[in-house]
Parts: structure tokens; C-alpha cells; sequence
């Protein structure tokens, strides 16, 4: 016996029992004729197209041992074939968002002209379609700055319902799953799948009586049907006809329903959206509320009453969505004037523009901008009262105390920021560096009143190495006023060299090849002194065997560097062996340039210095003579270590050929002038 031949089903009663036998025995063509009444006018509709109004069964299997098949081809009725279709306006373009006088006040105190930021974002729009670079050049013709869109302050709610991919597109409403109190209706779609002594899978479209058919059980009335409860409505029915048998059911294609949008909206109208649509996926259809309109006096209306009023706030603010009610068909989306506006800005989470209710406060106007920032000073907030019209319009709220205080329409609320603006140094709490030789180095955090002292104590002390009398300790606040007065001198210096260079009169094709390279050499060495930038270091005035600091206040960003005692010092310029050399004691200035061959013979001694380690200079143009020896102080000085001795190189100097042309060009011209006279006075 065949596997098959153990799945007989079992028919409720004698009379479909001896229908099914004579069926089997007298052929396909018969039993259609007996049950179906249609069967062959059905199939032949279903070669033609994939969406037949009929409906069909089959048994299955030739033997008398299957489950009987059922099956149907898809329907559609007359209420799904305009679901791709939408009234009045539906296919129109996306509206020009236009913004309210109050959204324009409160862009321009942040200095942004949205009607300028308008035609830049319509030019970019050219230039993209375009996209050439000649079209994205056009953004540039206007000359002016470009602005961020980012830094626009929108209404509350105009980010979601001003989404371009949402507004306007039918599958804004689905596809999504079906909630289980979902009232099934004309044109639903319902899928049921039966197995056991039955086998089916079924697509059956509700029609307008409110029922769908199935094969050899007959109608069944599922609209008005919660979706949770349709599985056993249809296994009610059905177990009426067979038994043994499970059924699943489920919604295929939803059908569409007509609602209308009107108010303060973008596009007011009536609109065809998904059964499953709700009053936010209406107003996002809608375009959403108009700049006049409210985001939270929103009213949903059915038969002409009153269902529920929807506070868009709830659901932005909080994620409660339980007023996002359901719509049905020909509901009406009413949608109210603007009521009072308030703006929050600065030191937010999100700077934004909100609409007011009656007893609202600074602590509701607060929680619209997501709170206060993670730099916000919270103990203050400045109104600008648009409502006095006197010359006191700024007010300041303590906080927390005036959390509660009331906000009206038109006010402007500004958050400041902590870190903007610098506290006292008395209260500031200093990051200091400390290289070198100390036990730890690295970066601390010291007390206001901290010293060099607290530093070095800071960092476990200083190492047997350490040579106070050369540290480099640098500040940040030196550095930069440094920057600005030697970026001034030099803008002078160029100043001043442009000026000879071009007052110079020149006498001979050599002068002025001579003063081009001059005006050469000078330009180069701008460029060269315009590379250097200074280093913010501060001298501290020590003794060659100090062995403490100073006690000197520290400030946040200090860099103090202690470095190891060398025993070296350098002599460089114009020296005829330039290096370091080991230091002796008791070894003048004098001793070291002898060590380096002494000066050149282009060298200028009277300028020679000293550069001590310690940042401080001494220079030869500070005592009575130079390198030649008239009671010169630079002989005798004493070299310390870690010195840098210095030679420049003479500036200004001629050859002997050059001074012999000179004085033969004079002698010449005194020659011509005695002879003038001479031939003057034998006349």
C-alpha cells in the first residue's frame, strides 16, 4: 500500500463522502461540474493573467488516499486597483518649506540670511545636476561666505516631517507588520494556508460584503475582524466542513483608504495611504504643518467628532506614541495656527526654535533643546524679552532658582559656555611640564598658587645632575605676545629696506648691479629671519651657582626644562675652527676664542657676545673695546658652562680694489675741476 494511501481524509458526512467517490471515479471534467460550477472558465482565466476574481479547488492526488487540494487564483478587487494612485496634488512636487518671520529673527542674531542660504542651496542644486565645473563655480560668483546648513536653527519637529524621503512617498505608510487589534476590511488581502486531511494555500481578497470564499466551506465573514482573532474565525468555519486539519492565517496586500489633510499644512488635500497609516505618517504625506502651523494642536477627526488631539512634542520629546492613532477611511487630519514661540540658543545639545503651552518654563523650554551641553554654564540663562520694548530687553535668570520662571511668545533664551571665557588665575588650576633632570618627569596639574618651586617638588625633586643655573622655563602667553611684537619688527625692517632701496640714486651701471644685490641679499634674509619663531622663553635671573629656583607663580602650560651641567662651550661665527670645546676651570671668554684660532680677518670683534645658558647675552659693544685688546671686558670674562661664543662677520666691507677705484674716480673728478679753473683764469 502506498505511504499516501494512510493520509485519507475524513469528510463531514456521508453525502460529500459519496460526492467525492463518484468524483474520483468519474473524472476532472465531472467533479468540476458537480462542485465548482466555473472550475474550467477559472483556470482558463488564470493562463491569461496572474490576478483572477474567481476562486477554484482541486482535489489532490488521483488516488482516494490524499488530502484534498483547494486553491484559488490571486483576486483583486475594485477597492486595491487605485492604491498607486493618490488625489488631488499627491503627485506633486515637494513645496518650498517657507519659514516664519520669528525663525528668520532668530537666524540673524546668529548672523545666517536664510534667504541667501536659499539661493546657495538652489545654485548647489544646479551644479549637481550639471555636473560640470563650470556650474559648481557659480556657488563662488556671489562673493560671499558660504553657510553651513548645519548651523540653521529649525522649528522643533521640522527635521522629521521636513524629511524629502519621507514626504510624498507612498512607502512612508509600509510595508510593515500588522498590529493584532488591526480591523481587517473591503479589499484586505487575506493569506490562508491549511494542511492535514485539507491542503490549501489561498490568497482571497476581501470583497465588498465584507466576506471571502473558501473552496467546498463556503463564505466567511472577516470584516470588522480584529487581525488577532481571524486564525480562529477562519478554523471556526472551516472545522465545520473537515476535521484533522491546521490552519495559519496572515494579510498579504493591505488595502488603501482616503483621508484628508487640512489646516495650517504644506499641502492641504485629500490623500490615499495604507489601511495601517497613522496621523504622523498622514502629516508627513501632508508635507507636514506649514510655517504657521502647529506641530502640537493636532486634531484628528471622524464622522465629524472630535477622536483625539495629537501633541507632536509627546512623541519627538518623549517616544509616546500612544496619540498616534490610527486612521480609517475618510478621517480628517486637522491641523492649527501656531501658537506661541520660543527660542533657545548657545550652550544646548541641540539649538532649536519651540512651540509653547500655557504654564510652560525655562525648565520645559530646556528639555525642547535636550538639556544643557557638557560645557554650559548652568548657573545663569539670559532672556531677550521681544515683548518689552523698552531699552532693557535682556534679562538674566539665576539657576536652578528661576528654572520655574515663565517664558513668553518671542522670547530668545541664550545658555553661555563655561570654557569660552577664562576664570581668574587665582581660581585656575595650572598644567605645567617639567622636563630635565627631576626624579619624574611629565605633565602635573598644580593649585593656583603654585610656584617653580611646587613644580620641581611635584616631580620628585631634582637629580644630582641637574644644573639650575641653566634652565629653560617657556610660557605659552610669552610666546605668543613674542610672536606678535617680532612678526611687527620685522614688517618694519622690510618696511625700512623697501624704503632706501627705492630712495637710492645710483651713478654708474655698477651701483646699481650692486644695489640689486644688496636688495637680493636683503630680501633672503627677511625670508630666513620670517622662518624663526620664538621659543616664549623667560630668563631667570640666576647666579652661575644657584642651586634653588625662584619662586616664581607658574601658569597652565609652562615648560620648565632642567638640563645635566655640560663641561662644554661653543664658539662659532667667524672663527677659523668653530665647535665645542671642554671647559678648564678658571678659562676666560678669551681662552676659548683662542681655542677656536681666534677671529678671521673678515670677522667683526667689537660685535662679538656671549650667549650664557641661563638665556641671558653679553656682548662686546658693552665694554670700551674689542677683540684688540683696549681694556677690553670680553678678555677677562669669565667662560661658564654650557656658553655659546659668538664672532659675526664685519658687515659693510670693501676690497682695496674697490676703495683704489673709488679714490681714482674722486682724484679724476678733482683733476677735471682744477683744470676747469685754471682754463677759467687764463681767460
Amino acid at each position: 500500500m502506498p505511504i499516501s494511501a494512510l493520509r485519507a481524509p475524513v469528510l463531514a458526512g456521508s453525502g460529500l463522502t459519496r460526492l467525492a467517490h463518484l468524483a474520483r471515479h468519474a473524472g476532472a471534467a465531472v467533479l468540476a461540474c458537480a462542485l465548482g460550477g466555473g472550475l474550467l472558465a477559472a483556470h482558463a482565466a488564470d493562463s491569461d493573467t496572474n490576478t483572477s476574481g474567481s476562486t477554484s479547488y482541486s482535489s489532490g492526488g488521483d488516488s482516494a488516499t490524499g488530502p484534498i487540494r483547494l486553491n484559488t487564483g490571486r483576486s483583486t478587487s475594485e477597492s486595491t486597483q487605485g492604491a498607486a494612485s493618490s488625489s488631488s496634488g499627491q503627485n506633486a512636487l515637494k513645496p518650498r518649506y517657507v519659514p516664519n518671520e520669528f525663525e528668520i529673527y532668530v537666524n540673524k542674531q546668529l548672523g545666517i540670511d536664510l534667504q541667501q542660504l536659499e539661493e546657495q542651496q538652489k545654485l548647489e542644486r544646479q551644479a549637481e545636476r550639471a555636473g560640470t565645473l563650470a556650474a559648481q563655480s557659480q556657488t563662488n560668483t556671489t562673493g560671499t561666505k558660504r553657510i553651513n546648513p548645519d548651523g540653521v536653527v529649525r522649528r522643533l519637529g521640522a527635521d522629521l516631517i521636513l524629511d524629502e524621503s519621507l514626504s510624498g512617498n507612498a512607502l512612508a505608510d509600509g510595508p510593515r507588520e500588522a498590529p493584532a487589534d488591526y480591523l481587517i476590511g473591503i479589499g484586505d488581502e487575506v493569506q490562508i494556508t491549511l494542511w492535514g486531511s485539507v491542503d490549501a494555500d489561498l490568497r482571497l481578497t476581501v470583497d465588498r460584503s465584507g466576506r471571502v470564499t473558501i473552496p467546498r466551506v463556503g463564505p466567511i465573514m472577516v470584516a470588522g475582524v480584529r487581525y488577532g482573532d481571524l486564525n480562529e474565525v477562519v478554523r471556526s468555519r472551516v472545522s465545520q466542513v473537515f476535521k484533522n486539519f491546521q490552519v495559519s492565517t496572515t494579510l498579504g496586500k493591505l488595502r488603501s483608504i482616503r483621508i484628508y489633510v487640512t489646516g495650517f499644512v504644506s499641502k492641504p488635500g485629500s490623500y490615499t495611504v495604507s489601511s495601517l497609516a497613522t496621523v504622523v505618517s498622514g502629516l508627513i504625506r501632508a508635507g507636514g504643518p506649514s510655517g504657521a502651523g502647529s506641530f502640537r494642536n493636532i486634531e484628528l477627526r471622524r464622522n465629524g467628532q472630535l477622536v483625539a488631539q495629537f501633541d507632536a512634542y509627546d512623541f519627538l520629546l518623549k517616544g509616546d506614541k500612544s496619540a498616534d492613532r490610527p486612521l480609517q477611511a475618510e478621517d480628517v487630519i486637522h491641523v492649527g495656527p501656531i501658537g506661541p514661540q520660543v527660542a533657545i540658543l548657545g550652550s544646548v545639545n541641540k539649538a532649536t526654535i519651540g512651540e509653547l503651552k500655557p504654564a510652560e518654563t525655562v525648565e520645559d523650554v530646556l528639555a525642547m533643546a535636550g538639556g544643557f551641553s557638557a560645557v554650559a554654564d548652568r548657573e545663569r540663562v539670559t532672556v531677550e524679552r521681544l515683548s518689552d520694548r523698552t531699552d532693557r530687553r535682556m534679562v538674566e535668570l539665576a539657576l536652578p532658582q528661576q528654572l520655574k520662571a515663565s517664558v513668553g511668545n518671542g522670547d530668545v533664551l541664550r545658555v553661555f559656555s563655561s570654557v569660552n571665557s577664562e576664570l581668574p588665575l587665582y581660581k585656575q588650576y595650572k598644567r605645567v611640564q617639567v622636563e630635565g633632570e627631576v626624579a619624574r618627569p611629565g605633565e602635573y596639574v598644580l593649585p593656583p598658587n603654585a610656584t617653580l618651586l611646587d613644580a620641581v617638588a611635584a616631580a620628585g625633586g631634582l637629580t644630582p645632575q641637574a644644573y639650575i643655573f641653566g634652565t629653560d622655563f617657556s610660557r605659552e602667553s610669552v610666546r605668543r605676545s613674542q610672536q606678535e611684537n617680532y612678526d611687527r619688527a620685522l614688517r618694519d625692517l622690510e618696511t625700512e629696506f623697501t624704503r632706501n632701496t627705492s630712495t637710492q640714486r645710483t651713478a654708474s651701471a655698477d651701483e646699481a648691479q650692486a644695489q640689486a644685490a644688496r636688495a637680493n641679499n636683503t630680501s633672503r634674509l627677511v625670508e630666513r629671519l620670517r622662518a624663526v619663531r620664538p621659543t616664549g622663553r623667560i630668563v631667570l635671573q640666576l647666579e652661575p651657582n644657584a642651586t634653588t629656583l625662584p619662586p616664581l607663580t607658574v601658569e597652565s602650560g609652562d615648560r620648565l626644562l632642567i638640563p645635566a651641567r655640560p663641561n662644554t662651550v661653543g664658539v662659532f661665527g667667524s672663527v677659523f675652527n668653530g665647535g665645542s670645546y671642554l671647559l678648564t676651570d678658571g678659562s676666560s671668554v678669551d681662552d676659548v676664542l683662542k681655542l677656536a684660532g681666534g677671529p678671521t680677518r673678515g670677522a667683526d670683534p667689537g660685535s662679538m657676545f656671549v650667549l650664557r645658558a641661563n638665556g641671558s647675552v653679553i656682548s662686546a659693544r658693552q665694554s670700551s673695546s674689542g677683540w684688540f685688546g683696549f681694556n677690553s671686558a670680553m678678555a677677562t670674562l669669565p667662560a661658564l658652562p654650557g656658553d655659546t661664543v659668538f664672532v659675526p662677520e664685519e658687515l659693510n666691507k670693501t676690497t682695496f680694489i674697490q676703495e683704489a677705484k673709488d679714490w681714482t674716480q674722486i682724484l679724476y673728478q678733482f683733476g677735471l675741476g682744477v683744470a676747469a679753473l685754471q682754463t677759467l683764469k687764463n681767460n
